[in-house]
Protein backbone atom coordinates (compact mmCIF):
# COMPACT_ATOMS: atom_id res chain seq x y z
CA UNK A 1 0.00 0.00 0.00
CA UNK A 2 1.22 3.40 -0.62
CA UNK A 3 1.85 6.27 1.70
CA UNK A 4 -0.79 8.39 0.37
CA UNK A 5 -3.07 5.20 0.66
CA UNK A 6 -1.79 4.21 4.08
CA UNK A 7 -2.61 7.97 5.02
CA UNK A 8 -6.25 8.05 2.97
CA UNK A 9 -6.91 4.56 5.30
CA UNK A 10 -5.60 5.95 8.70
CA UNK A 11 -7.54 9.57 8.68
CA UNK A 12 -10.86 6.75 7.14
CA UNK A 13 -10.18 4.38 9.74
CA UNK A 14 -10.34 6.81 12.95
CA UNK A 15 -13.05 9.03 11.49
CA UNK A 16 -10.66 12.29 11.31
CA UNK A 17 -11.18 14.21 8.80
CA UNK A 18 -14.39 14.77 6.72
CA UNK A 19 -14.12 15.08 2.98
CA UNK A 20 -15.69 18.04 2.88
CA UNK A 21 -13.90 19.30 6.24
CA UNK A 22 -11.55 22.47 6.37
CA UNK A 23 -8.08 21.99 7.90
CA UNK A 24 -5.67 24.04 8.92
CA UNK A 25 -2.27 22.12 9.24
CA UNK A 26 0.49 22.76 11.40
CA UNK A 27 3.64 23.34 9.31
CA UNK A 28 7.06 23.76 11.09
CA UNK A 29 9.02 23.29 7.90
CA UNK A 30 10.79 20.21 9.06
CA UNK A 31 10.42 16.85 7.27
CA UNK A 32 7.30 15.36 9.00
CA UNK A 33 5.19 18.36 8.99
CA UNK A 34 6.17 18.77 4.93
CA UNK A 35 5.49 15.17 4.09
CA UNK A 36 1.81 15.64 5.98
CA UNK A 37 1.12 19.37 3.89
CA UNK A 38 2.06 16.64 0.95
CA UNK A 39 0.11 14.17 1.60
CA UNK A 40 -3.02 15.94 2.43
CA UNK A 41 -2.40 17.89 -1.21
CA UNK A 42 -2.15 14.01 -2.68
CA UNK A 43 -5.72 12.85 -1.25
CA UNK A 44 -7.22 15.97 -3.01
CA UNK A 45 -7.33 18.31 -0.13
CA UNK A 46 -6.55 22.08 0.39
CA UNK A 47 -5.82 23.09 3.62
CA UNK A 48 -4.66 25.62 5.14
CA UNK A 49 -0.82 26.44 6.13
CA UNK A 50 0.20 27.71 10.11
CA UNK A 51 3.39 28.79 10.93
CA UNK A 52 4.78 29.42 14.07
CA UNK A 53 7.96 31.10 14.79
CA UNK A 54 9.83 30.87 18.15
CA UNK A 55 12.74 33.34 17.42
CA UNK A 56 14.96 29.85 18.89
CA UNK A 57 17.22 30.25 16.38
CA UNK A 58 18.04 33.32 15.36
CA UNK A 59 18.16 33.58 10.79
CA UNK A 60 17.00 29.55 10.60
CA UNK A 61 14.32 30.48 12.32
CA UNK A 62 13.14 33.38 9.56
CA UNK A 63 14.62 30.90 7.24
CA UNK A 64 12.48 28.43 8.39
CA UNK A 65 9.17 30.61 7.70
CA UNK A 66 9.96 31.71 4.85
CA UNK A 67 10.81 28.59 3.44
CA UNK A 68 6.80 27.37 4.69
CA UNK A 69 5.52 30.76 3.03
CA UNK A 70 7.01 29.81 -0.01
CA UNK A 71 5.84 26.14 -0.08
CA UNK A 72 1.97 27.31 0.83
CA UNK A 73 2.39 30.43 -2.14
CA UNK A 74 3.84 28.14 -4.37
CA UNK A 75 0.56 25.37 -3.84
CA UNK A 76 -1.72 28.71 -3.27
CA UNK A 77 -3.13 27.88 0.06
CA UNK A 78 -3.80 30.11 3.08
CA UNK A 79 -0.81 30.78 4.75
CA UNK A 80 -0.52 32.38 8.68
CA UNK A 81 2.27 32.87 10.51
CA UNK A 82 3.05 34.37 14.22
CA UNK A 83 6.22 35.88 16.21
CA UNK A 84 6.77 34.72 19.44
CA UNK A 85 9.47 35.54 21.96
CA UNK A 86 9.25 32.38 23.59
CA UNK A 87 12.34 33.06 26.23
CA UNK A 88 10.61 35.88 27.53
CA UNK A 89 7.49 34.09 27.80
CA UNK A 90 9.04 31.36 29.44
CA UNK A 91 10.78 33.28 31.81
CA UNK A 92 8.04 35.34 32.86
CA UNK A 93 5.55 31.94 33.29
CA UNK A 94 8.81 30.48 35.17
CA UNK A 95 8.19 27.43 32.92
CA UNK A 96 10.57 25.54 29.99
CA UNK A 97 11.30 26.98 26.79
CA UNK A 98 9.85 23.57 25.55
CA UNK A 99 6.75 24.24 27.46
CA UNK A 100 6.58 27.72 26.03
CA UNK A 101 6.70 26.73 22.88
CA UNK A 102 3.67 24.63 23.18
CA UNK A 103 1.60 26.58 25.26
CA UNK A 104 2.04 29.82 22.78
CA UNK A 105 1.46 26.95 19.50
CA UNK A 106 -1.80 25.46 20.49
CA UNK A 107 -3.26 28.82 22.20
CA UNK A 108 -2.48 30.75 18.45
CA UNK A 109 -3.79 27.24 16.53
CA UNK A 110 -7.01 27.70 17.80
CA UNK A 111 -7.04 31.29 17.39
CA UNK A 112 -6.42 31.06 13.73
CA UNK A 113 -8.72 27.91 13.38
CA UNK A 114 -11.84 30.06 15.05
CA UNK A 115 -10.96 33.26 13.25
CA UNK A 116 -10.79 31.42 9.90
CA UNK A 117 -13.41 29.08 10.53
CA UNK A 118 -11.91 25.48 10.26
CA UNK A 119 -13.14 22.27 11.69
CA UNK A 120 -9.57 20.84 12.87
CA UNK A 121 -5.91 21.19 13.17
CA UNK A 122 -3.59 18.72 12.14
CA UNK A 123 -0.17 18.57 14.01
CA UNK A 124 2.72 15.90 12.54
CA UNK A 125 2.88 13.59 15.62
CA UNK A 126 4.47 9.66 14.13
CA UNK A 127 4.26 6.42 15.32
CA UNK A 128 8.22 7.26 16.47
CA UNK A 129 6.59 10.36 18.62
CA UNK A 130 4.09 8.07 19.99
CA UNK A 131 6.21 5.33 21.14
CA UNK A 132 9.13 8.00 22.76
CA UNK A 133 5.88 8.96 24.89
CA UNK A 134 4.98 6.13 25.77
CA UNK A 135 8.93 5.50 27.17
CA UNK A 136 9.08 9.42 28.75
CA UNK A 137 5.91 8.56 30.63
CA UNK A 138 7.14 4.97 31.48
CA UNK A 139 10.38 6.64 32.86
CA UNK A 140 8.49 9.70 34.94
CA UNK A 141 5.74 7.57 36.39
CA UNK A 142 2.33 7.37 34.95
CA UNK A 143 -1.11 5.73 34.64
CA UNK A 144 -2.99 4.02 32.27
CA UNK A 145 -3.47 6.99 29.99
CA UNK A 146 0.02 7.88 30.04
CA UNK A 147 1.24 4.50 28.38
CA UNK A 148 -1.75 4.85 25.97
CA UNK A 149 0.66 7.21 24.07
CA UNK A 150 -0.56 10.25 21.76
CA UNK A 151 -4.50 9.77 21.04
CA UNK A 152 -5.11 10.37 16.85
CA UNK A 153 -7.66 12.86 17.67
CA UNK A 154 -8.29 15.27 20.83
CA UNK A 155 -10.99 18.06 20.59
CA UNK A 156 -10.20 19.87 17.50
CA UNK A 157 -6.47 18.36 16.90
CA UNK A 158 -6.33 15.30 14.76
CA UNK A 159 -2.28 13.52 14.02
CA UNK A 160 -3.05 11.54 11.09
CA UNK A 161 1.05 10.49 10.40
CA UNK A 162 0.83 8.17 13.98
CA UNK A 163 0.51 5.36 11.89
CA UNK A 164 3.89 6.26 10.07
CA UNK A 165 7.30 5.29 11.16
CA UNK A 166 10.29 8.26 11.14
CA UNK A 167 12.05 6.32 8.46
CA UNK A 168 8.87 5.58 6.57
CA UNK A 169 8.37 9.51 6.13
CA UNK A 170 12.25 9.53 5.16
CA UNK A 171 12.00 7.44 2.23
CA UNK A 172 8.31 8.91 1.00
CA UNK A 173 10.15 12.34 1.45
CA UNK A 174 13.65 11.05 -0.43
CA UNK A 175 11.20 9.30 -3.41
CA UNK A 176 8.82 12.13 -3.72
CA UNK A 177 11.80 14.65 -3.84
CA UNK A 178 9.99 16.67 -1.15
CA UNK A 179 12.13 19.64 0.28
CA UNK A 180 12.12 20.32 4.07
CA UNK A 181 13.79 22.27 6.76
CA UNK A 182 16.57 20.17 9.08
CA UNK A 183 16.39 21.28 13.15
CA UNK A 184 20.01 20.71 13.92
CA UNK A 185 19.16 20.63 18.01
CA UNK A 186 17.25 17.46 17.06
CA UNK A 187 20.48 16.14 16.54
CA UNK A 188 21.67 16.79 19.66
CA UNK A 189 20.81 14.77 23.38
CA UNK A 190 19.73 17.76 25.41
CA UNK A 191 16.17 16.85 25.76
CA UNK A 192 14.83 13.76 27.32
CA UNK A 193 12.82 12.97 23.85
CA UNK A 194 16.10 13.02 21.97
CA UNK A 195 17.56 11.20 24.91
CA UNK A 196 15.20 8.66 24.16
CA UNK A 197 15.38 8.54 20.21
CA UNK A 198 19.41 8.51 19.66
CA UNK A 199 20.15 6.66 23.17
CA UNK A 200 17.48 4.41 24.21
CA UNK A 201 15.68 3.30 21.13
CA UNK A 202 18.52 1.92 19.21
CA UNK A 203 19.41 -0.05 22.27
CA UNK A 204 16.00 -1.29 22.37
CA UNK A 205 16.16 -2.39 18.87
CA UNK A 206 19.32 -4.53 19.29
CA UNK A 207 16.42 -6.57 21.51
CA UNK A 208 13.49 -6.19 19.14
CA UNK A 209 14.42 -5.02 15.71
CA UNK A 210 10.36 -4.89 15.66
CA UNK A 211 10.21 -2.62 18.63
CA UNK A 212 8.90 0.34 17.31
CA UNK A 213 5.65 -1.17 15.97
CA UNK A 214 5.53 -3.53 18.99
CA UNK A 215 5.42 -1.04 21.33
CA UNK A 216 2.96 0.95 19.49
CA UNK A 217 0.90 -2.04 19.73
CA UNK A 218 1.11 -2.43 23.34
CA UNK A 219 0.40 1.68 23.41
CA UNK A 220 -2.94 0.97 21.25
CA UNK A 221 -4.00 -2.10 23.88
CA UNK A 222 -3.32 0.65 26.70
CA UNK A 223 -5.44 2.62 25.28
CA UNK A 224 -8.37 0.34 25.17
CA UNK A 225 -8.01 -0.77 28.63
CA UNK A 226 -7.86 3.07 29.84
CA UNK A 227 -11.59 3.16 28.18
CA UNK A 228 -12.72 0.44 30.17
CA UNK A 229 -10.73 1.57 32.95
CA UNK A 230 -12.03 5.28 32.87
CA UNK A 231 -15.68 4.00 32.30
CA UNK A 232 -15.58 2.69 36.30
CA UNK A 233 -13.69 5.99 37.25
CA UNK A 234 -16.24 8.13 36.37
CA UNK A 235 -18.27 6.17 37.89
CA UNK A 236 -16.51 6.30 41.34
CA UNK A 237 -16.28 9.27 40.72
CA UNK A 238 -19.66 10.83 40.30
CA UNK A 239 -20.57 8.25 43.68
CA UNK A 240 -17.79 10.00 45.45
CA UNK A 241 -18.18 13.28 44.59
CA UNK A 242 -20.25 16.60 44.34
CA UNK A 243 -19.28 19.26 41.60
CA UNK A 244 -19.82 23.01 41.35
CA UNK A 245 -18.31 24.99 38.40
CA UNK A 246 -14.69 24.12 38.31
CA UNK A 247 -14.55 22.73 42.16
CA UNK A 248 -15.22 19.39 42.67
CA UNK A 249 -15.70 18.44 46.19
CA UNK A 250 -15.28 14.47 47.68
CA UNK A 251 -16.41 12.51 50.19
CA UNK A 252 -13.53 11.22 52.25
CA UNK A 253 -15.85 8.82 54.18
CA UNK A 254 -16.99 7.26 50.93
CA UNK A 255 -13.50 7.60 49.52
CA UNK A 256 -12.26 5.37 52.78
CA UNK A 257 -15.21 2.57 52.06
CA UNK A 258 -13.94 1.80 48.74
CA UNK A 259 -10.98 0.36 50.54
CA UNK A 260 -8.96 2.35 47.71
CA UNK A 261 -5.25 1.30 46.57
CA UNK A 262 -2.71 3.57 45.77
CA UNK A 263 -3.62 2.58 41.92
CA UNK A 264 -7.29 3.36 42.05
CA UNK A 265 -6.62 7.01 43.84
CA UNK A 266 -4.21 7.53 40.93
CA UNK A 267 -6.54 6.55 38.43
CA UNK A 268 -9.44 8.68 40.60
CA UNK A 269 -6.83 12.15 40.73
CA UNK A 270 -4.73 11.89 37.81
CA UNK A 271 -7.18 13.78 35.97
CA UNK A 272 -6.30 16.72 38.42
CA UNK A 273 -2.46 16.53 37.66
CA UNK A 274 -1.62 13.89 40.00
CA UNK A 275 1.78 12.13 38.90
CA UNK A 276 3.09 8.44 40.01
CA UNK A 277 5.49 9.89 42.54
CA UNK A 278 2.59 12.16 43.61
CA UNK A 279 0.11 9.69 43.93
CA UNK A 280 1.43 8.33 47.59
CA UNK A 281 0.54 11.77 49.33
CA UNK A 282 -2.89 11.17 48.42
CA UNK A 283 -3.26 8.83 51.27
CA UNK A 284 -1.72 10.97 53.45
CA UNK A 285 -4.54 13.82 52.53
CA UNK A 286 -7.34 10.97 53.16
CA UNK A 287 -6.19 11.06 57.20
CA UNK A 288 -4.57 14.19 57.36
CA UNK A 289 -5.41 17.35 59.34
CA UNK A 290 -7.75 20.21 57.66
CA UNK A 291 -5.59 22.78 55.53
CA UNK A 292 -3.17 19.77 54.03
CA UNK A 293 -2.87 20.03 50.62
CA UNK A 294 -1.72 18.99 48.04
CA UNK A 295 -0.59 21.13 44.27
CA UNK A 296 -0.07 19.92 41.02
CA UNK A 297 0.43 21.75 38.32
CA UNK A 298 -3.17 22.04 37.36
CA UNK A 299 -4.92 21.57 40.41
CA UNK A 300 -5.28 22.31 44.35
CA UNK A 301 -6.53 18.77 46.21
CA UNK A 302 -7.35 20.60 49.73
CA UNK A 303 -8.30 18.44 52.81
CA UNK A 304 -11.19 19.99 54.94
CA UNK A 305 -12.69 18.20 57.07
CA UNK A 306 -14.40 15.43 56.27
CA UNK A 307 -13.51 16.45 52.50
CA UNK A 308 -11.31 16.81 49.88
CA UNK A 309 -11.73 20.15 47.66
CA UNK A 310 -10.40 20.04 44.35
CA UNK A 311 -10.06 23.02 42.38
CA UNK A 312 -8.11 24.44 39.46
CA UNK A 313 -4.95 27.30 40.32
CA UNK A 314 -3.36 29.16 37.71
CA UNK A 315 -0.24 28.63 38.75
CA UNK A 316 1.65 26.67 41.30
CA UNK A 317 2.45 29.33 44.39
CA UNK A 318 4.20 29.07 47.52
CA UNK A 319 2.02 31.33 49.47
CA UNK A 320 -1.09 29.14 48.95
CA UNK A 321 -2.77 28.37 52.48
CA UNK A 322 -5.82 27.22 54.02
CA UNK A 323 -7.01 29.27 57.32
CA UNK A 324 -9.27 27.12 60.15
CA UNK A 325 -9.29 29.94 62.40
CA UNK A 326 -8.56 33.06 63.03
CA UNK A 327 -5.45 31.98 64.93
CA UNK A 328 -3.19 30.04 61.94
CA UNK A 329 -3.32 33.22 60.62
CA UNK A 330 -0.10 33.91 62.87
CA UNK A 331 1.52 31.44 60.64
CA UNK A 332 1.34 32.74 57.13
CA UNK A 333 4.79 34.16 55.55
CA UNK A 334 4.02 38.31 55.82
CA UNK A 335 1.52 38.42 58.59
CA UNK A 336 2.81 40.37 61.79
CA UNK A 337 -0.26 39.90 63.85
CA UNK A 338 -3.92 38.31 63.73
CA UNK A 339 -6.46 38.82 66.74
CA UNK A 340 -10.06 39.28 67.45
CA UNK A 341 -11.39 42.48 68.96
CA UNK A 342 -14.63 43.78 70.05
CA UNK A 343 -15.85 46.76 67.75
CA UNK A 344 -15.97 49.64 70.67
CA UNK A 345 -16.46 53.06 70.72
CA UNK A 346 -13.35 53.87 71.00
CA UNK A 347 -11.78 51.79 68.15
CA UNK A 348 -10.07 53.64 65.44
CA UNK A 349 -9.73 52.14 62.29
CA UNK A 350 -5.92 52.17 61.38
CA UNK A 351 -5.82 53.98 57.47
CA UNK A 352 -2.89 51.78 56.70
CA UNK A 353 -2.72 49.79 53.96
CA UNK A 354 -0.75 46.90 55.76
CA UNK A 355 -3.80 46.84 58.07
CA UNK A 356 -7.10 44.97 57.30
CA UNK A 357 -9.82 45.73 59.65
CA UNK A 358 -12.49 42.93 58.67
CA UNK A 359 -16.22 41.95 59.99
CA UNK A 360 -15.73 39.04 61.24
CA UNK A 361 -19.43 38.10 60.79
CA UNK A 362 -19.10 38.52 57.48
CA UNK A 363 -16.23 36.01 56.80
CA UNK A 364 -16.33 31.81 56.89
CA UNK A 365 -13.95 29.79 57.39
CA UNK A 366 -12.02 28.19 56.05
CA UNK A 367 -10.10 30.96 54.96
CA UNK A 368 -7.53 30.78 51.98
CA UNK A 369 -4.29 33.50 51.29
CA UNK A 370 -3.97 32.36 47.47
CA UNK A 371 -2.17 34.34 44.19
CA UNK A 372 -4.87 36.00 42.24
CA UNK A 373 -5.93 34.30 38.93
CA UNK A 374 -7.48 35.49 35.38
CA UNK A 375 -11.22 36.02 36.35
CA UNK A 376 -10.73 37.24 39.96
CA UNK A 377 -12.91 40.39 40.87
CA UNK A 378 -13.84 42.28 44.17
CA UNK A 379 -15.54 45.04 45.05
CA UNK A 380 -12.88 47.61 46.04
CA UNK A 381 -13.60 49.79 49.51
CA UNK A 382 -15.69 53.09 48.81
CA UNK A 383 -16.16 52.59 45.30
CA UNK A 384 -19.63 51.14 43.68
CA UNK A 385 -19.76 47.90 41.43
CA UNK A 386 -16.66 45.32 41.17
CA UNK A 387 -13.90 45.60 39.15
CA UNK A 388 -11.71 42.97 37.98
CA UNK A 389 -8.43 42.26 39.63
CA UNK A 390 -6.60 42.55 36.57
CA UNK A 391 -7.81 45.98 35.80
CA UNK A 392 -7.55 47.19 39.34
CA UNK A 393 -3.47 45.93 39.03
CA UNK A 394 -3.43 47.96 36.02
CA UNK A 395 -4.61 51.22 37.04
CA UNK A 396 -2.23 50.78 40.16
CA UNK A 397 0.45 50.07 37.62
CA UNK A 398 1.80 47.09 38.83
CA UNK A 399 4.93 45.33 37.20
CA UNK A 400 4.30 41.55 35.88
CA UNK A 401 6.35 40.68 39.38
CA UNK A 402 4.30 42.37 41.32
CA UNK A 403 1.04 41.14 39.45
CA UNK A 404 2.60 37.77 40.43
CA UNK A 405 3.45 38.14 44.16
CA UNK A 406 0.07 39.92 45.12
CA UNK A 407 -1.88 37.75 47.40
CA UNK A 408 -5.54 37.51 47.93
CA UNK A 409 -7.71 36.69 51.16
CA UNK A 410 -10.36 34.49 50.16
CA UNK A 411 -13.59 33.71 52.01
CA UNK A 412 -15.83 31.61 50.50
CA UNK A 413 -15.14 31.71 47.14
CA UNK A 414 -15.06 35.98 47.77
CA UNK A 415 -11.87 38.39 47.78
CA UNK A 416 -11.78 39.78 50.94
CA UNK A 417 -8.50 41.64 50.74
CA UNK A 418 -5.66 42.35 48.25
CA UNK A 419 -3.19 41.94 51.06
CA UNK A 420 -1.06 45.07 51.92
CA UNK A 421 -3.42 46.90 49.31
CA UNK A 422 -7.61 47.25 49.19
CA UNK A 423 -10.65 45.96 51.44
CA UNK A 424 -13.48 44.64 49.44
CA UNK A 425 -16.45 46.69 50.46
CA UNK A 426 -18.70 43.58 51.34
CA UNK A 427 -16.22 42.93 54.28
CA UNK A 428 -15.59 46.42 55.80
CA UNK A 429 -16.71 47.63 59.21
CA UNK A 430 -19.79 49.19 60.20
CA UNK A 431 -21.62 50.65 62.78
CA UNK A 432 -23.29 47.44 62.96
CA UNK A 433 -20.44 45.39 63.64
CA UNK A 434 -19.70 43.69 66.74
CA UNK A 435 -16.27 41.72 65.92
CA UNK A 436 -13.50 42.69 63.90
CA UNK A 437 -10.73 40.36 62.67
CA UNK A 438 -7.97 42.96 62.93
CA UNK A 439 -4.65 41.24 60.55
CA UNK A 440 -1.12 43.15 60.50
CA UNK A 441 1.52 42.67 57.69
CA UNK A 442 5.13 42.86 58.10
CA UNK A 443 6.10 46.64 56.88
CA UNK A 444 7.14 44.90 53.32
CA UNK A 445 4.83 45.14 50.02
CA UNK A 446 5.45 43.88 46.08
CA UNK A 447 3.96 45.47 43.78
Amino acid sequence: MSMPDEFRSFIQIHHLVESDGRILLAVSGGIDSMAMAHLFLSIGMRPGIAHCNFSLRAAESDMDEEFVRDFAKQHDLPFYSVRFNTREYARNRKISVQMAARELRYEWFEKIRKAYHYDLIAVAHNLNDNIETLLINLTRGTGLTGLSGIRPSVNHIVRPLLFATRQKITEYCNENRIAFREDRSNAGTKYTRNKIRHLVLPILKEINPSVEETLNETAQRFASLDKIIAGHVDQLIRTTSVSSGDTTIFSVNKLTELNPDRALLFEVFSRYGITGSGSSGLFGLLKGRTGKMLITETHRIVKNRNELIVGPVARRESFDYLISKPVDLNDVPGIMSAEITDRGTDFIIPCESNVACIDLDRISFPLVIRGWKKGDFFYPLGMNGKKKLSDYFTDRKYSLPGKENARILESDGKIVWILGERLDERFKVTSSTTKILLIRLRPCRSS
